[in-house]
């Protein structure tokens, strides 16, 4: 069975960073393009970033771009997802995603979800 599970999500204050984890069992990682998405109470569920099989590629909601960086280390089928300079609207739960499609921005896409991470980020 497929399992994403997120950790490094938690309390922050503005301008601060986290870097959250993704670690994926129980599919080919590599044949797999990987996306975060995120979800703030009483709103969707809204795109973050998506990176492509090999890490080569990658795209951004235009709300984080120049904050996170998204990167993949397919020897330890793990995605990461960098944030800097955190803002209180990025305080949201955080999910990883899997597709077999490449730089899906429509999470309708994505095959496998983790559980999703707290990140909240305090003003």
């Amino acid at each position: 069975q497929v399992l994403l599970v997120e950790s490094g999500g938690g309390l922050v204050q503005a301008g601060g960073s986290l870097r959250l984890s993704c670690a994926a069992s129980g599919l080919t990682f590599s044949m797999y393009a990987m996306g975060w998405f995120r979800q703030a109470p009483g709103k969707e569920r809204e795109f973050v970033a998506v990176t492509s099989w090999s890490g080569s590629s990658a795209t951004y909601a235009d709300s984080v771009k120049g904050r996170f960086t998204i990167a993949r280390d397919n020897g330890q089928n793990t995605v990461f997802l960098q944030m800097n300079s955190l803002k209180p609207e990025d305080t949201a739960v955080y999910y990883c995603a899997a597709t077999q499609e490449y730089a899906l921005q429509n999470g309708h896409e994505y095959q496998y979800w983790g559980q999703g991470t707290q990140v909240t980020v305090s003003s």
